[in-house]
């Protein structure tokens, strides 16, 4: 007999030279193992064979299991017509002590466990599709912003410990170290005693040119003029040589990032008029990218970030799995008398770094976020789990505005419980 309607299950452990190969009849019988080159010819390959021993059912009925959801791999099977199925690799390791209780693990019974497992215990396997070439771009793009902005980060971290060792009073400038007007003033006074020779006329041109008002030339100079710290003969010119590097590499991040950003921005700009896929809507209604940004707090990054890594859920208004995938949903652990609620580990790290920032600056800049803010610190909640519940909440009434398909209103009651 069929099981769900397939007619063979093949499971694959995928590998970056070669990908074993298992296939499983409904009745659980082993049809063949084979292992094919991890090259396009190896691909269209495995991907003929599968055909073939289905003996002329279409793509469709033969299901395939995996270990990942994404690669080329998946997407050739996916565009070849098959029903790939993805797991997670720790639900795996629990099928596969079925096979082995010893704990051994070779490719081979990997592919076998992942076929098996797929026929009997389908519900813990998710379907894969195809997605819009609008999204696997966006989320190409929000990723690579989110690298650069970390490698700003640390770059701007190994300037400030630099300067510490020298200039230190160059610090009372600025918190962020990686500010191009600030680059652009260490590169006119990189030490203590050029900032003497420095002319207020080059300073007040820099920060004219970088629209900098919150501070004049003599203020700069003052402030750079300050009392040197002595250092070790040498000092000086090694952490100048080490700053100028940083400096280039800092100018190139920060201009890669202004790259991101746009391409964002394009992309956000056409994703999903209206008539195409689910982005856009009806006639005169929004967009899901202006619903979005709609709501406090949700910037470009935010709203890049829903868009890119949780899609599927949100328009298909699931918050259940949303809040899953970010981390939100607790995780509780009751055995007898005892029950524990612990924070989720396992979850989508950029997701979850997308929705901590949101509930962070919508607690900032708007007064009913702030008030919900305040009354969970008030309960005696960290400030992580205080903006944990935020982020809750606002992610409730964002799913609800997507499938109402309308825009933030402030002045509107909100469903918002108690985190």
């Amino acid at each position: 007999m069929e099981a769900d309607g397939f007619v063979l299950f093949a499971g694959i452990d995928w590998a970056t030279e070669k990908h074993d190969v298992c296939l499983v009849d409904p009745a659980g019988r082993v049809v063949e193992e084979r292992a094919f080159p991890a090259s396009a010819e190896g691909l269209a390959t495995l991907a003929d064979w599968l055909l073939e021993e289905a003996g002329g059912e279409p793509p469709g009925r033969v299901a395939v299991g995996i270990e990942i959801p994404h690669g080329p791999l998946v997407e050739t099977l996916v565009e070849r017509g098959f029903a790939v199925h993805s797991i997670n690799p720790k639900q795996l390791d629990r099928f596969r002590d079925r096979f082995c209780a010893s704990g051994a693990k070779d490719d081979r019974r990997d592919a076998r466990v992942l076929a098996d497992s797929l026929r009997t215990d389908a519900r813990a396997y998710r379907l894969l599709s195809t997605e819009d070439p609008d999204i696997i771009e966006l989320r190409e793009w929000a990723r690579m912003s989110e690298d650069l902005q970390r490698e700003r980060n640390i770059l701007g971290n190994r300037t400030r410990e630099q300067l510490r060792r020298f200039y230190p009073q160059a610090l009372d400038l600025t918190d962020d170290v990686g500010e191009k007007w600030f680059l652009d003033i260490l590169e006119a006074a990189p030490t203590p005693a050029d900032a003497h020779r420095l002319r207020p006329a080059r300073v007040a041109k820099i920060l004219k040119a970088r629209r900098i008002r919150r501070l004049s030339a003599e203020d700069v100079l003052r402030v750079l003029r300050g009392p040197a710290v002595h250092v070790a003969p040498g000092t000086v010119e090694a952490a100048t040589g080490h700053l100028r590097l940083l400096r280039e590499r800092l100018l190139l991040v920060q201009s890669q990032l202004a790259e991101c950003h746009a391409h964002l921005d394009a992309i956000c700009k056409r994703l999903g008029p209206v008539g195409e896929s689910g982005m856009g809507g009806r006639e005169n209604e929004p967009r899901v990218v202006e619903i979005l940004r709609s709501l406090p707090g949700a910037g470009r990054i935010v709203a890049a970030t829903l868009l890119a890594e949780a899609s599927r859920p949100l328009m298909d208004g699931d918050y259940q799995a949303i809040r899953t995938l970010s981390g939100i949903a607790p995780v509780t652990r009751r055995s007898g008398k005892s029950r524990i609620v612990v924070m989720r580990k396992a979850c989508n790290p950029r997701l979850r770094n997308a929705l901590y920032h949101w509930a962070r600056v919508a607690a900032q800049c708007d007064v009913a976020w702030r008030t919900k803010y305040l009354a969970l610190r008030a309960r005696g909640l960290s400030h992580g789990r205080a903006c944990r519940g935020v982020a809750d909440s606002l992610l409730r009434v964002c799913v609800a505005m997507v499938k109402t398909r309308t825009l933030y209103d402030p002045a509107r009651p909100r469903l918002v419980r108690a985190a």
